[in-house]
């Protein structure tokens, strides 16, 4: 599941994917911010994250692979100290400043529900919101096409994984 992950975060471009990005019911997330699968030592799995402290203020542009085409300036720490736990099960804590400690809080926003858009200015969301609305629109479309599934479908897989889980 992490390897498959890894896969799509790649092909799309991405830095980090949280698990219920790829309607996963887990909270974990993958990222490497060389954004290269051939750097393998830079690829970290994060399971159960907390972030433990925040330092410092920094505004810089985010997108989203969840938003694709949307960018926007984001307030976010400048460093933070993440505990959480690996592959192996054993409990890690990760320092981390620039690039990366954004993209750890982008994902752990995402794992608590929260998109990027959500920490916009009402100024900064009213532009980006045309974008939002097309987003919207080709969605329902490819749902309607049966290129994405249905909430049904979504709610069985998803009850699906949590019995596998137990």
């Amino acid at each position: 599941m992490v390897a498959e992950m890894f896969e799509v975060m790649y092909q799309s471009d991405g830095i980090g994917l949280a698990a219920n990005q790829v309607n996963l019911p887990y909270r974990l997330f993958v990222m490497n911010v060389e954004a290269d699968p051939a750097v393998k030592e830079a690829e970290m799995v994060f399971i159960n994250p907390v972030i433990k402290r925040r330092k410092g203020q920094v505004e810089e542009s985010e997108g989203c692979l969840s938003l694709p085409g949307i960018r926007a300036p984001v307030v976010r720490a400048e460093e933070i100290i993440v505990q959480a736990y690996n592959l192996a099960g054993e409990e890690v804590k990760f320092r981390a400043s620039g690039l990366a400690a954004r993209a750890v809080q982008h994902e752990v926003d995402h794992l608590d529900g929260i998109l990027f858009i959500d920490r916009l200015s009402p100024e900064l969301y009213e532009e980006i919101e045309p974008r939002l609305r097309e987003l919207e629109r080709e969605f329902q479309q490819k749902r309607s096409a049966g290129e994405i599934a249905s909430d049904a479908e979504i709610a069985a897989r998803l009850a699906e994984l949590e019995a596998a889980r137990t």
